[in-house]
């Protein structure tokens, strides 16, 4: 898998993370248990995030901090030929060529980065 995929899919779990911490407040024996404030656990996850979208290469690094401020995901799976952040089809030629994973694919309709479920 493309190093950069890698990355995306990891910022994408991190987001889903801290976005179930924002929605879901911590039950005090969660507090207990791990020792840290919601607002603490925000702060790690944030700065964890930007740690790694530094990492991205710079047109990436664009694409995916626009796609993160106006969709919920900005990476979807791709099973059998279809986009999972629009539904779309994708071209039969992507989803057919080997290797698809060891480079960086976009949805030609919603723009989101594209990784291929077998």
């Amino acid at each position: 898998m493309h190093p950069q995929l890698e990355l995306l899919l990891e910022l994408q779990d991190m987001h889903a993370q801290r976005q179930a911490l924002r929605d879901e407040p911590l039950r005090k024996v969660e507090e207990e248990v791990f020792d840290l404030r919601p607002v603490e656990a925000l702060e790690l996850l944030d700065a964890k995030i930007e740690e790694l979208t530094e990492r991205l290469d710079p047109t990436v690094q664009r694409r995916y901090v626009d796609l993160s401020e106006t969709l919920d995901r900005a990476v979807a799976p791709v099973l059998n030929g279809i986009c999972y952040g629009c539904f779309v089809a994708t071209p039969t030629a992507w989803s057919s060529e080997a290797g698809r994973n060891d480079r960086i694919t976009v949805c030609a309709h919603c723009g989101r980065f594209l990784y291929y479920v077998d």
